[in-house]
């Protein structure tokens, strides 16, 4: 229909995508929100192969699996335990460093579950490429966090900090 203007939708900004780490060392998940952290990116990093079939003049590429990565930029705070966490696996050179880590879209509640949203655990390692900072600038920590396996989907309480997978029957 003309003159007709379609809507582009609700934009998305990043304070509605909250992050959480679980930091917990006695084997009992303890999330904590992920809040000094200028960056935390997703690049899901597909991998493919192409395939050039003999009834085709073109090749075919087929997304077979991926290799996500959590690009992170942290500013170091003494007291913020997400971010002593991962600041010991570098200085102190950690190896097979491993933590569950969540993805909330807070932009999508679950109806009629107060303070619950669609979630996504990752099982992810650790890359800690720099702590740096010049005199007078905060510390920061860069580095990436490397998913390890599949993507669980499911939903998250932002009180209670449990992840639910999707499927699970309601306790």
């Amino acid at each position: 229909m003309p003159g007709t203007v379609e809507s582009k939708g609700t934009v998305v900004t990043r304070n509605l995508i909250a992050d959480y780490l679980d930091i917990g060392a006695t084997g009992e998940a303890d999330f904590r929100l992920m809040s000094v952290f200028e960056t935390i990116d997703e690049n899901p990093n597909a991998q493919t192969t192409q395939k050039h079939y003999t009834a085709d003049k073109s090749a075919t590429t087929l997304t077979t699996g991926y290799q996500t990565q959590f690009p992170i930029t942290a500013d170091l705070y003494k007291d913020n335990e997400v971010v002593e966490f991962i600041r010991d696996i570098g200085e102190e050179q950690k190896l097979g460093v491993e933590a569950d880590y969540i993805r909330v879209r807070l932009y999508e509640p679950i109806a009629k579950k107060g303070n619950t949203y669609y979630a996504r655990k990752f099982r992810v390692g650790f890359e800690v490429s720099s702590i740096a900072g010049a005199g007078g600038e905060i510390v920061s920590i860069d580095g990436n966090m490397n998913a390890i396996g599949d993507a669980v989907i499911g939903e998250f309480n932002t009180e209670t900090k449990t992840f639910t997978e999707a499927g699970t029957p309601a306790a």
